[in-house]
C-alpha cells in the first residue's frame, strides 16, 4: 500500500519547483527566510499537503 497519495506528491513537486526558483519561504505565512535545503522543501510540501487533507502520514514526535 502506498505511503503517500498522489495529491501529496503534487504538493511536494510544487514546493521543489518553488525552491529551485527561489520563491519558497519558510515559517508561518511564508514570513521566514528563503528555503535553500531540499529536505526543508520536501517537509514544507508535505505540510501543505497535510493541510489540504491529502493522504500523508502524521508527523513523528521526537
Amino acid at each position: 500500500m502506498a505511503k503517500y497519495g498522489k495529491a501529496a506528491s503534487k504538493s511536494v513537486q510544487s514546493a521543489m519547483h518553488r525552491e529551485k526558483k527561489g520563491t519558497l519561504r519558510s515559517g508561518p505565512g511564508g514570513k521566514g527566510g528563503v528555503v535553500k535545503s531540499r529536505k526543508q522543501a520536501i517537509a514544507i510540501g508535505l505540510s501543505e499537503a497535510r493541510k489540504k487533507g491529502a493522504k500523508v502520514p502524521r508527523k513523528r514526535s521526537s
